[in-house]
Formats: structure tokens, sequence, C-alpha cells
């Protein structure tokens, strides 16, 4: 048997130990036969960011993996809807997923009624939540056309004008998840300009007057 724990820290507490002794201890006492494989991200970043998460989902993916072990939910997922995403692929791929601080664990054969009403309730939340930034998005959009800046100025971080219209570019997803960082304080401007190429003046005008276009 493969089992994966996955760790991460934010910029501001780059001490992993805690984590790390927490789920070597729980592999110990439930799969101890076990062939233990790592992942560990020292930066906090979404699904599209993490370098280990997107190793250790495409190693659930390719069947290398039969379980994975994380402290808790917030560790392997930033939002309700990087949550849901994680669990059904996780479940796709027939592999466990093991909570240590919640009480969760995640069987894709298990017909638990409690596990599934909290999969259904976090996969309710995660489309309201998804709706709620997607409403905000346009309601900033109408609110620009408004401005006389929408029809002559650039387009905004993230954006791209067609035809006039305000549209969202293709690294709309990724900005939006490097802002999300910034505000919650675990990137700082200047690295968010280096990930994004941009300068640090057009990250502080997407935080302090475009909020509304990124769902922050």
């Amino acid at each position: 048997m493969n089992v994966a724990t996955y760790h991460r820290v934010s910029t501001a507490d780059q001490n992993l130990s805690r984590q790390t002794d927490a789920t070597a201890e729980y592999v110990e006492a439930n799969f101890p036969e076990a062939n233990v494989m790592t992942f560990a991200d020292a930066d906090t970043g979404t699904d599209t960011d993490r370098e280990a998460y997107q190793d250790l989902m495409a190693a659930v993916d390719e069947g290398e993996i039969d379980v994975v072990v994380v402290t808790e939910m917030s560790r392997i997922a930033r939002s309700v809807r990087d949550l849901v995403r994680t669990v059904e692929r996780v479940r796709e791929s027939d592999v466990e997923l093991h909570f240590i601080d919640d009480p969760v664990e995640v069987r894709a054969d298990d017909d638990d009624p409690t596990q599934t009403l909290i999969l259904q309730v976090l996969a309710a939340v995660g489309e309201f939540e998804a709706k709620i930034t997607q409403r905000r998005v346009r309601d900033g959009i109408a609110a620009r056309k408004r401005n006389d800046e929408y029809h002559h100025g650039p387009a905004p971080l993230g954006f791209e004008k067609d035809d006039g219209r305000l549209i969202e570019s293709v690294e709309y997803d990724r900005v939006c998840a490097v802002l999300d960082m910034v505000d919650v304080g675990e990137l700082s401007q200047r690295e968010a300009a280096d990930r994004l190429d941009c300068g640090r003046r057009t990250i502080r005008r997407a935080l302090e007057d475009r909020r509304e276009l990124y769902g922050l």
C-alpha cells in the first residue's frame, strides 16, 4: 500500500514539523506497513499554484497512491470549492482521503450517510460560493461600464477587451488566486507582481480600486 502525506505552511510560518509529526504518527498507527510518500508546499497557494499539490494529484490520477493523509482540510484546500474539486478527484481515482484533525474520511466505496451528507453540504456551499463570486465580478464589470475608463483605458489585470467589451483573459483565474493570497497576507505585493509579471502599482491598484473585479 502506498500512502501519501501532504503538508502546507503559510509564508508566515515555515515550520512543517507539527504537520509532519502528526501525519507520521497517524500513518504508523493506521498503516504501519505502508510505503510513505511525502509532499510539502512551503508556500501558500491554490490548486493551480502549489507544485507539490500538483505532483500529489498527478500521482493520484496515475494510480500510484492508495491513501492521502492530511492534518486538516485547510491544508489541502483554501476554499470550499477547492476542497470539493479535490475530494471529487480523489474519489474518482478510488483513493482514500484522511483528515487527522477533522472527523471525515473520504472513501470512494463508502456509502456512510454521514459522509454523504458532509460531501453534499460541501458541494452545495462550494456552488453557492462560486455563484456569489461570479455575481461580484459581474456587478464590478457593470459598474465599470459607467466609467469612461472602461471604454478608453487599458484592460485591468486579468482581463482583455473584445470589441470594446471587458472579458476575462486565460490568466484570470490565476490572477484571482494570487490577488487573494496577497489580500489575506500570505503573499507580498512584490511577490505577486513577480508571479504575474507586472508592476507592484498594478497589484496595488487591483487590490485597492478594483477588488470587485476579482471577487475579493
